[in-house]
């Protein structure tokens, strides 16, 4: 395996790197032992910088909990309802880290915990699947198939779609909850001896659906009722799980307002939802019906920049405490964007803040959030896996945006120009005070890092290799904080754990 991976790299070529992840696939399909990501023979630098003194976050509001969500930074990639990216619990400091990797069934992009550690998974690729993992080894403990088209692997723009279960939940009874590439809404519960899943409900909308449109994402409101969108034609529906009822609107006709994306849930029934054109806060309305309580135009630039994988925003919604909910738009350069959530606000946009520069500047990734401060990623560049083989990387940038104490405008608090995160969802521990993102180096050997930012500075702290080559490339995964301290992501051909020792 090694062999084939590295001829994929000197080739440079997306077919000789999908023939070998699909490859890595199939030799891994069935086996219950990890079998670790195969890295490119180099030895690039395998730690840089100083392990971090931990510096807790005390100052910011909580981020209250979903009564149908799993506890707060359990229960998906973006952590809890209100997509904050943020962790109460600590992440790796940096000493003496270790760094464990396996070939599961695809890429495991969006990772759970259940109520005794264990992670919960999809893993997207020619056979998707529900998987639950053991913590410490990442050893596959149980396995249930999902609906696939292995055809999709090998399409044109596969590694930017993220519909069919790339985005799934688990709510507050540990059940996965996953809307399906065939418009069917599964929902799952673990078996009582930790070894799988049993199908516990499954909802059929393909009579809701048009031809075409496929389940992006669905989230219970506050008040348990599940809402769903569809990528094409901007479909925004609801479900009642007790009675399997649903309806849907359309927002858009097509790529013309789709959403490509999940969405952010709040405290009172209130949802956020953004396509590539606008943003909208829907509430239910009779019946449960989705209804449209606002509805903003984003500043747009029209252009399909290389980092997003369309012509509008790259993030999902992110939720502020204060009445706040936050994206970045699609000009440029792009601004992370804060509106005020009320339905009468006299004034809806906050403010607009242009960050990274003309020319190159976008996000595919949701912000973090914490208080009243923002942290945004620059992915441009990132056109797919090959866009970071032989050296290539994408433009470097982070930076921390705060609302203004009186709430009427925004300021940069900082700008780390030098660390290259091509498409990681990154995560703010409150117990460490660091941003844990995933950095790329410029060597030809494609070294990739878990790497550490002071979050009140933007300095790097540390920088911990986790792997070299392309089955180290994250691909829009997003880092996931366990309840043990260790940093989870998933990689083309599984997953990587990293975990101070």
């Amino acid at each position: 395996m090694r062999n084939s991976l590295r001829g994929s790299v000197v080739g440079g070529s997306t077919a000789g790197l999908l023939t070998a992840t699909a490859g890595l696939l199939a030799a891994a399909a069935g086996t219950a032992t990890a079998i670790p990501v195969p890295a490119v023979p180099a030895a690039p630098p395998g730690f840089i910088g100083a392990a971090a003194v931990a510096q807790p976050i005390t100052d910011v509001p909580p981020v209250p909990q979903h009564p149908y969500l799993a506890p707060n930074g359990n229960s998906g990639i973006h952590d809890d309802g209100w997509m904050s990216n943020t962790n109460t619990r600590p992440g790796p400091l940096g000493h003496d880290i270790r760094v464990v990797s396996a070939v599961v069934g695809g890429e495991c992009g969006s990772i759970a915990f259940d109520r005794a550690g264990r992670l919960v998974t999809t893993c997207i690729g020619p056979n998707p699947a529900l998987y639950l993992l053991d913590p410490v080894t990442l050893n596959v403990l149980g396995r249930s198939a999902l609906p696939g088209d292995p055809g999709a692997f090998l399409r044109p723009g596969a590694f930017g779609n993220f519909t069919g279960g790339a985005y799934f939940y688990l709510d507050n009874q540990d059940r996965a909850v996953i809307a399906s590439r065939d418009g069917h809404i599964r929902v799952f519960t673990e078996n009582s001896g930790g070894d799988g899943f049993t199908l516990a409900r499954d909802y059929d909308l393909t009579d809701v659906l048009r031809p075409g449109e496929t389940f992006n994402s669905a989230l219970p409101d506050s008040n348990g009722l599940l809402w769903f969108v569809a990528r094409t034609d901007g479909v925004v529906g609801t479900l009642d799980l007790n009675t399997g009822a649903a309806q849907a609107i359309r927002l858009g006709d097509g790529a013309d307002g789709e959403i490509e994306n999940s969405f952010a849930v709040g405290n009172e029934g209130d949802v956020y939802i953004v396509t590539n054109r606008e943003l909208l806060r829907f509430d239910a309305g009779p019946g449960g019906a989705p209804g449209i309580t606002w509805r903003v135009t984003y500043a747009n630039s029209g252009q399909h920049k290389p980092g997003q994988v369309d012509d509008g925003t790259g993030t999902t919604p992110t939720i502020l405490s204060g009445g706040y909910v936050a994206i970045t738009d699609n000009a440029d350069p792009m601004n992370v964007v804060v509106y005020r959530t009320a339905p009468g606000a006299a004034q809806r946009q906050v403010c607009a803040v242009p960050v990274f520069g003309a020319g190159a500047s976008d996000t595919e990734n949701s912000l973090i959030s914490a208080g009243n401060s923002l942290i945004v990623e620059n992915n441009y560049g990132y056109t797919g896996p090959e866009a970071a083989l032989l050296g290539k990387t994408t433009t470097p940038g982070l930076a921390r945006i705060d609302i203004d104490p009186d709430g009427n405008g925004c300021h940069q608090v900082w700008t780390n120009t030098t660390e290259a995160a091509p498409t990681v969802v990154p995560k703010l521990s409150l117990a460490t005070g660091l941003v844990y993102t995933y950095t790329k180096g410029t060597e030809v050997s494609d070294p990739w890092y878990l790497t550490a930012l002071d979050f009140r500075t933007g300095a790097t702290v540390w920088k911990q290799l986790a792997g070299t080559g392309p089955g180290f490339n994250n691909n829009y995964a997003g880092i996931a904080i366990g309840p043990n301290g260790t940093a989870y992501l998933g990689v083309l051909p599984g997953l990587i754990a990293l975990r101070d020792n």
